[in-house]
């Protein structure tokens, strides 16, 4: 009797067994497995590639101005130089420009030297002041107007002007749509070619290409005019091209 008993406990206990077993692997092993396949994606895929691209016309102007002056004391130069610095930052807030777009960008003080070729050495001959201003401009009207203004207040050297746009982002987001939209479309055709339909997107790189800026003629770079008046420049923004490149891969089914 108790040999019967002890294998039906060992039946039930085995049947007890094999109906957990089946249950993990029904509610836990399963499932991961699925998982596991669907996190290492179609076996059949395609990658293209597309451009999209948008016309942007510039909002802001960037430049900058330096003073420039040299002589034997640094303390009279540093002086002279600041008298007209402050008074082109003056200007520029009198022609309109905001505070938060005028910045200092460069003060320097460097010595001069002068070798000598009978004692082989070299001597300090005197010194270079240079402070540089750097603005960005937002009325274009404006701009051949300060530019014509600063070298009357002792500029005598003006960098060329770079035109950009403020929020570059929301043209970049045009690009990027018809760039995504070409990739599609580009891939749909290939895939209908090969007999396969297109399935999900599996991957998606982007490539974005910094616009190329338009550079103004500088005006005044080397040294101030000889006329107490002088004529405006004339100045252009033009426009610019941004463009979006995707990489994308899909599923094919």
């Amino acid at each position: 009797m108790d040999t019967n008993k002890a294998k039906a406990y060992f039946w039930v206990l085995l049947d007890v067994l094999i109906v957990g077993l089946v249950l993990n692997l029904v509610f836990f092993v399963m499932p991961a497995v699925g998982r596991f396949g669907a996190s290492l994606g179609s076996a059949r895929t395609i990658s293209v590639s597309a451009e999209g691209k948008t016309i942007t016309t510039p909002d802001i102007a960037l430049s900058s101005f330096s003073v420039v002056s040299r002589g034997t004391d640094p303390e009279a130069l540093s002086d002279a130089n600041n008298r007209k610095v402050s008074a082109v930052v003056e200007f520029l807030k009198s022609e309109g420009l905001d505070v938060k777009d005028i910045q200092t960008t460069g003060y320097n003080l460097s010595p001069d030297y002068r070798y000598d070729d009978k004692e082989q050495r070299s001597y300090i001959t005197g010194y270079t002041f240079t402070q540089t201003v750097s603005a960005k401009m937002r009325d274009f009207k404006k701009i051949p107007k300060i530019l014509g203004g600063l070298t009357p207040l002792g500029v005598n050297q003006i960098g060329g002007i770079t035109f950009s746009v403020e929020d570059p982002e929301k043209f970049l987001a045009i690009a990027r749509a018809e760039a995504l939209s070409k990739a599609r479309v580009k891939a749909s055709e290939l895939a209908a070619q090969a007999g396969a339909k297109l399935g999900k997107v599996v991957n998606i790189g982007e490539y974005y290409a910094s616009p190329v800026p338009y550079f103004a003629e500088a005006y005044g770079r080397g040294g101030a005019l000889a006329s107490s008046a002088p004529t405006e420049p004339t100045i252009e923004p033009g426009t610019s091209e941004i463009r979006d490149q995707v990489n994308v891969t899909y599923e094919l089914r």
